[in-house]
Parts: structure tokens; sequence; C-alpha cells
């Protein structure tokens, strides 16, 4: 069975860090791609960045880039991301998601964790 446990957030004031963490069982982690998405009140789903496994390959939305960081612990199966300098606009339910094919970049995503709670205070 398929899991992708995200866990790490908080609450934390503006300038801030947090670290996510998204823990994949049931998949060959060393060929998937993980992305981590959020979602705010009243908006639509937003990418936030991506890391292929097999490649390490990745993405980062330009709201986020040189903020955050994103990277793998391959023998915990887990991958983070490092969320430094965060900002009340960061203040969302973050998820991650996998797609479990080989070297499959951009990534389709077949399965999502539940979300985890960011707040960013001013």
């Amino acid at each position: 069975d398929v899991q992708l446990q995200a866990s790490g957030g908080g609450l934390v004031q503006t300038g801030g860090s947090l670290r996510l963490s998204c823990v994949v069982s049931g998949l060959a982690f060393d060929a998937i791609a993980i992305g981590w998405f959020r979602q705010a009140p009243g908006k639509e789903r937003e990418a936030v960045s991506c890391l292929s496994i097999y490649d390490g390959s990745t993405y980062f939305a330009d709201t986020v880039k040189g903020r955050f960081t994103i990277s793998s612990d391959n023998a915990m199966n887990t991958v983070y991301l490092q969320m430094n300098g965060l900002k009340p606009e960061d203040t969302a339910v973050y998820y991650c998601a996998a797609d479990p094919r080989l070297a499959n970049w951009p990534p389709e995503y077949d399965y999502w964790g539940q979300g985890t709670l960011v707040t960013v205070s001013s």
C-alpha cells in the first residue's frame, strides 16, 4: 500500500524557518520523483518544488526560489523541503506527491499525502 506522510508544519514568525518531511513507503524510492505543492484558502493549488530521486533534477517556483531547498535522505525514504525566510504569503497547507515512473520528467503525480499546515505570522 503506497503511503506518503507529510509532516513538519507549524506556526512561525516572518523570517523564520521550517523543514517539511515526506516519508514514502510502498514505492521504489530510487526511481520516483517527489513534488511539494501548497494550497491557501480561496486559491488554487500551486507547485512549490520537485525532486527527481533518480537523477537529482529539481524545480522551484519563482515565488520560493532562493528561500526553499529540496533534498532527500534515500536511506530513510524521505524528501525534505527546507523553508527559510518565510513570509505570510507562504501560509498554506503543504502536500507532497509522488510519480512512481522511472526517470519521468516532468513528473505525473499518482500518489498524494495528507497535507501539513504552515502558518507564518506577521
